[in-house]
């Protein structure tokens, strides 16, 4: 029996500082009914979705706590997951997580269509600086407002009405890091969903990156990663300008061959969908990314013992 999933990809224009919280959830709430109403069973949301990109700012922790979710669902994003739930749509949402204990975690959660939380997953290649950059018009302060994730990459299943596909998360920079793919390729996985609010200019400072190369960048990594670990993934954008910087727009969903089969046109609030084929991922699996049959672990020790370069001796 074929296991086809209509999924979409709900990419965001910019939400500014002083876009109330109601008026935010107002438009992922639009988006998920226009993906409905196309027919898609799940739905993928950027990082970050209910905020602002808010570590491009040095922030005092009263106002910086503002933009954390203390409970997921809480009062404030509940009529997203009651309007999913009657609907019957699942969806993957990115945030910012402040646990009881006080830590905080850039995290994405996807929500069954009866409104359970399926999976839950906390980034963990944060980029950018802890320190404030001097001089420098916006900064990259996850790794100041944010703990590295410690739930590592655990796979989990779909429910069986979505053919029980197994799914993987990843949000924003780990999408660049083929480590955290084979992690998840390692599972089994089927469908990798990802959220991003990527900088459209270098956010390390300099001239080097335009938002064109890094719109490259962002497809780029999710193709070649979605064909080397034969899996289906969905790639969602915040876009275009927010309290005057820019973000990449480039939301694509891709297939197990690394082929864009769906892809966003604008750096607004926009839906693309696509039918998923889970049996499509079989070829891949089972020939040119067969692990059982061709991987060679013995010699991979330096990918988890060692961090830097180190080149061979002059």
């Amino acid at each position: 029996m074929p296991r086809i999933l209509r999924v979409a990809g709900a990419q965001t224009g910019p939400i500014q500082r002083a876009d109330s919280r109601a008026r935010t959830l107002s438009r992922l709430i639009a988006l998920l009914e226009e993906a409905a109403g196309q027919g898609a069973r799940l739905v993928v949301f950027p990082e970050l979705a209910l905020t602002t990109f808010f570590p491009r700012w040095p922030m005092e922790e009263a106002e910086l706590l503002a933009h954390f979710e203390r409970a997921m669902p809480n009062p404030d994003v509940q009529p997203l997951f009651d309007r999913a739930q009657a609907l019957g749509v699942g969806f993957y949402l990115g945030y910012a997580e402040l646990t009881e204990e006080g830590r905080r975690f850039n995290t994405a959660i996807t929500v069954g269509p009866d409104g359970r939380i399926l999976g839950k997953y906390r980034k963990i290649h944060l980029p950018g600086s802890r320190e404030i950059r001097a001089g420098q018009r916006y900064q990259q302060l996850e790794k100041r407002y944010f703990e590295y994730g410690d739930l590592g990459f655990p796979a989990f299943r779909g429910p069986a009405a979505w053919g029980s596909p197994v799914l993987g998360m990843l949000v924003c920079n780990d999408r660049r890091w083929p480590e955290a793919w084979r992690c998840y390729g390692l599972q089994g996985v089927e469908l990798m969903m990802m959220g991003y609010n990527s900088a459209a200019y270098d956010p390390n400072g300099g001239e080097g990156e335009s938002a064109e190369l890094r719109t490259f960048h962002s497809t780029l990594a999710v193709q070649a990663n979605a064909y080397m670990n034969a899996t289906w993934a969905v790639s969602v954008a915040k876009a275009g300008v927010e309290d005057g910087a820019g973000l990449i727009g480039g939301s694509v969903i891709v297939d197990p061959n690394g082929i864009v089969v769906a892809g966003a046109r604008t750096l607004e609030d926009e839906v693309i969908v696509a039918d998923v084929d889970f049996d499509a991922c079989r070829q891949g699996k089972e020939k040119m990314f067969n692990f059982a049959a061709h991987r060679r672990p013995q010699w991979y020790r330096p990918i988890v013992e060692q961090v830097g370069a180190v080149p061979p001796p002059a």
